[in-house]
C-alpha cells in the first residue's frame, strides 16, 4: 500500500481525536460569535460580552445528548437556569453575606439536578457558571437588561452553531464511524503484522502497542453501536446494511479481530518456533487483511484482498499435522475476521458459516488459567447508601462554604478561584480516591500553566493583535482537553487567564502565584470534605460497579439463552453486550486509584488482576450474545443447568469479593461437559455453533474459578482437576 493511502488511514483512525477538534472548534466559534453580537449590540463594558462568551463555551462543552434534538432542546433550556442565576447574582452583588450563602445554594443543585442525567448535569453547570460571572464580574443591577440579553446572545450562538449549523446528522455520522473503525482494525491487524516480523527484543514494546491499538478498537466500535443504535431507521449511505444491522456485524469483526491479537500474543510470548514457510503465509495473510481495510480501498477490491488472505493462511487452517495448536489458531483468527470484514464491507456477498471444528474455522481464544496465589485480596466494599448525587451535595456545599471563607481570607479580591476548584474536584468523581487524584491533578495542571501562562504572555506583550490569536488558540486546547484530562484543561485555562491579564494590563507574577494557593486550599477543601462528610470509600465505588457488571453479564447470559431455545426476549443480547463493556469500563476506571503502581504490590490478589480476569469474562460474554444470534436449539434441555450455575458461580465471586456473605463457587465443568456432550450428538446443522457456546460458557466459568483462587477463595471453591487444565479433554470441539 502506499504512503498516501497509509496516511488517510491514520488520520481516518483518529476519529475520536477529530470528534474533540470539531468541538473544540464549535466552542470557540460560539464564544466568537457571542462576543461580536454583544460588542455590536451593547454598548456596555467588556464584562457583559465575556459573560456572553463564556456562557456560549459552557454551553457547547457541557452538553453531552446523544440525539440532535435532545441536544438542541436542552442547549435552548440553558437559557432558563442561566438568566434566573444572573438576575439573582446582579441583585444580590451589593448584598456580599446574601449573595455568597444563595452561591452556596446555587452550587448544590448544581451537584444535585445531576441525577437526571445530562440534561441535568448541563442546566446545573449553566446555572452554576452564571451565577459566578455576575459575582466575578461585580455585576451591578442597571446592568441587568444587558446581562439577560448576553445571556440569551451566548446560549444562542451555542443552539445555531452546535444544534443547526454544524450539527452531526446520525446517518453521516455512521458512515465515518465505519471509516474509522475500518481504520482501527487496520491498525490493529499492523500491530500483529509487527509482533511477526519483528526481532523478539522489540516484542516487549510490540506487545504495548498491540494493547494500546486494541483498546482503541474497542471505543470505536462502541461509538458506533451507540450511534447506530440511535439511527436504526436510516440506511447507512453506501455502506449496504442498515444500521439496524450494524451493531452485530462491528461486534462479529471487533471480536474477531480481538482474537486475532490473543492468539498471535500467545504464539509470540510463548517462544513458539515458526518455521520461515508458516511466517511467511501468516504475513502475507496479515498483509492482505492490511490492505482491505485501509481507507479508500473499493468494495470490489477489499473481496479480492480478503480471498487472498484466506489462500494465504488456507495451508496453515487445512494442515491437520506439523502446525501447533497455537499458530493454527492465528491462521484460523485470519480466516475468521477476513469473513468478518467481508461481511461488514461487502454486506451483499454470501459467507460460509465459520464453525470450530473444520478447516477455516476460528476457534475460540484459549483461556488458560492460572496457578493459584496466596497473596490476601483487599478488603472490598459495602453495600450501597444514599444516591451519588445527594452525597456530592452535600459535600460541595462544605466544602465550598469552607472556600468562599477561607478564599476570602487569603485573597478577598481572588476568593472565587478556592470555589471553583472545590466545586469542580467533584464532577465526574464517584469516590474519595478519584476526588484525591482529581484535586492533586487540578493543582499540578495550575503550576504547569503559570509557568507556560508568564512565557505566553512575555511572547505576545506588546502586540495585541498576537495575543488575541494566542488567547482563543489556548481556549481552543482547552475545550480539546475538557473530555481528557482535569490537569490539562487547568494548565490551559491558567495560560489562558495570563494572557488575558496581559491584555488588560494587569499581568503579574503574584497574581498567577495567588492562583496556584487559592487553587490548592480548593482542592484540599474538596479533599477533606470527601474524606470527612459522608465518605465514600473508593473500595465502595468499585464494589457498587462490579455489582453492575455482574449484572450486566447475568442479563446478557440470560437473553442468550432465552435466544438459542427459541423463547421471547425483551432486549437484543448485542445491545445488552455494549451495556457489559461499558460497565466493563466503569470498572476498570474505579479500580484504577486501588491499585499501587508499585510492581511488588501488583500480585494475583490486586485489583489489576481483578479488573484483568473480569476482562476476559466480557469478552467471552460478547462473544456468546453474538453467537446467540445465530444458534437455534429449542431442544437443547442441558444448556439451562450449565448456564445457571455459571450465573450461581458469579453471584458468588461477587459477594465473596463484597463480603456480602460466603458465597459458594463451584466448578461447571460437569455441567457444562453434559451440555457439551448432547450438544455433540446432534445431528443438525447447529451442532458445530452449539459447541461453540459450551465453550464460551467453559472460558466464563474457568475465569471465575481461577479469579476465586487467585482471591484465596479457594475454601469456597470446589474445583475438579479437569477445570485446572487448559483444555480438558470435555473442552475439545
Amino acid at each position: 500500500m502506499s504512503w498516501v493511502g497509509e496516511l488517510r488511514t491514520k488520520l481516518t483512525a483518529i476519529d475520536p481525536g477529530l470528534v474533540r477538534l470539531r468541538l473544540a472548534a464549535i466552542g470557540t466559534g460560539s464564544m466568537a460569535l457571542a462576543a461580536g453580537i454583544t460588542a455590536l449590540i451593547a454598548n456596555q463594558p467588556v464584562t457583559v460580552v465575556l459573560l456572553s462568551a463564556v456562557l456560549a463555551m459552557i454551553c457547547v462543552v457541557s452538553v453531552n445528548e446523544p440525539e440532535l434534538e435532545r441536544l438542541r432542546v436542552t442547549t435552548a433550556l440553558m437559557a432558563v437556569p442561566a438568566c434566573t442565576a444572573v438576575a439573582a447574582g446582579t441583585l444580590l452583588a451589593p448584598h456580599h453575606l446574601f449573595a455568597d450563602i444563595v452561591f452556596v445554594g446555587v452550587m448544590v443543585g448544581a451537584v444535585y439536578i445531576r441525577r437526571f442525567g445530562p440534561r441535568g448535569s448541563a442546566l446545573g453547570m449553566a446555572a452554576f457558571n452564571a451565577y459566578f460571572f455576575t459575582q466575578f464580574l461585580h455585576a451591578a443591577p442597571d446592568q441587568l437588561p444587558w446581562l439577560l440579553l448576553a445571556t440569551a446572545i451566548g446560549v444562542g450562538s451555542s443552539v445555531l452553531l452546535r444544534g443547526f449549523l454544524f450539527s452531526e446528522r446520525p446517518g453521516r455520522t455512521l458512515v465515518r464511524q465505519l471509516h474509522a473503525f475500518d481504520a482501527r482494525v487496520h491498525d490493529l491487524v499492523g500491530a500483529v503484522v509487527d509482533l511477526f516480523a519483528d526481532e523478539p527484543a522489540k516484542l516487549d514494546g510490540d506487545l504495548r502497542d498491540l494493547h494500546r491499538k486494541h483498546a482503541r478498537l474497542n471505543e470505536t466500535a462502541l461509538l458506533v453501536s451507540a450511534t447506530a443504535t440511535r439511527n436504526e431507521s436510516e440506511q447507512s449511505a453506501g455502506s449496504g446494511p442498515t444500521a439496524g444491522d450494524v451493531p452485530l456485524r462491528v461486534l462479529d469483526a471487533e471480536l474477531s479481530a480481538e482474537r486475532l491479537a490473543v492468539s498471535s500474543e500467545r504464539v509470540l510470548t510463548a517462544g513458539i518456533s515458526l518455521s520461515h514457510d508458516t511466517r511467511r503465509m501468516l504475513l502475507d495473510g496479515l498483509h492482505g487483511l492490511q490492505a482491505a481495510t485501509a481507507t479508500g480501498t473499493p468494495n470490489a477490491m477489499v473481496a479480492a484482498l480478503l480471498d487472498g488472505a484466506e489462500r494465504s493462511v488456507a495451508p496453515i487452517v487445512g494442515e491437520t499435522r506439523g502446525y501447533g495448536d497455537r499458530v493454527q489458531r492465528v491462521a484460523f483468527a485470519v480466516t475468521r475476521l477476513a469473513r468478518a470484514i467481508r461481511t461488514l464491507r461487502c454486506p451483499d456477498q454470501p459467507v460460509p458459516e465459520v464453525s470450530e471444528s473444520h478447516p477455516g474455522a476460528a476457534p475460540i481464544p484459549e483461556y488458560t488459567p492460572s496457578d493459584s496465589s496466596t497473596e490476601t485480596a483487599e478488603d472490598a466494599t459495602a453495600p450501597r447508601g444514599m444516591l451519588l448525587t445527594t452525597r456530592q451535595a452535600i459535600q460541595v456545599g462544605v466544602a465550598t462554604s469552607f472556600a468562599i471563607v477561607a478564599g476570602e481570607l487569603l485573597s478577598p479580591s481572588r476568593w472565587y478561584w478556592a470555589v471553583i476548584t472545590a466545586f469542580l474536584v467533584f464532577a465526574g468523581t464517584t469516590s474519595r480516591g478519584e476526588v484525591l487524584s482529581r484535586g492533586w491533578g487540578r493543582i499540578l495542571g495550575t503550576i504547569g500553566g503559570v509557568i507556560a501562562g508568564m512565557g505566553l504572555a512575555l511572547l505576545v506583550s506588546g502586540s495585541q493583535a498576537a495575543a488575541l490569536i494566542l488567547l482563543f488558540a489556548c481556549i481552543f486546547v482547552a475545550i480539546y482537553v475538557v473530555q481528557l484530562s482535569p490537569s490539562l484543561l487547568a494548565f490551559w485555562i491558567t495560560a489562558v487567564l495570563a494572557i488575558l491579564y496581559g491584555l488588560i494590563g494587569q499581568f503579574s507574577v503574584a497574581t498567577l502565584v495567588l492562583r496556584i494557593e487559592e487553587t490548592a486550599l480548593g482542592a484540599a477543601l474538596g479533599i477533606l470534605a470527601s474524606y470527612l462528610i459522608l465518605p465514600k470509600r473508593t473500595r465502595d465505588a468499585f464494589g457498587e460497579a462490579l455489582d453492575e457488571y455482574i449484572d450486566a453479564v447475568d442479563a446478557v447470559l440470560t437473553t442468550s439463552v432465552d435466544r438459542i431455545l427459541g423463547r421471547e426476549s425483551a432486549e437484543h443480547s448485542v445491545e445488552l453486550a455494549k451495556n457489559v463493556h461499558d460497565t466493563m469500563a466503569t470498572l476498570r476506571t474505579r479500580a484504577a486509584p486501588l491499585d499501587s503502581p508499585l510492581p511488588w504490590r501488583r500480585g494475583r490478589s490486586s485489583y489489576h488482576r481483578m479488573v484483568q480476569m473480569l476482562s476476559a469474562v466480557d469478552h467471552y460474554t460478547r462473544f456468546m450474545a453474538r453467537l446467540a444470534d445465530h444458534v437455534d436449539a429449542p431442544g437443547w434441555s442441558a444448556l439451562c443447568p450449565a448456564v445457571e450455575r455459571v450465573q450461581a458461580n458469579l453471584d458468588g465471586l461477587r459477594r465473596a469479593v463484597l463480603q456480602r456473605d460466603p458465597g459458594e463457587i463451584r466448578s461447571a465443568e460437569d455441567v457444562i461437559d453434559a451440555a457439551e456432550s448432547d450438544a455433540s450428538r446432534q445431528p443438525d446443522v447447529h451442532r458445530l455453533e452449539r459447541l461453540a457456546v459450551s465453550r464460551m460458557l467453559r472460558r466464563i466459568d474457568q475465569a471465575v474459578c481461577t479469579l476465586a483462587e487467585d482471591l484465596r477463595l479457594r475454601d469456597r471453591v470446589q474445583l475438579r482437576e479437569s477445570a485446572r487444565a487448559p483444555s480438558g479433554a470435555g473442552s475439545k470441539i
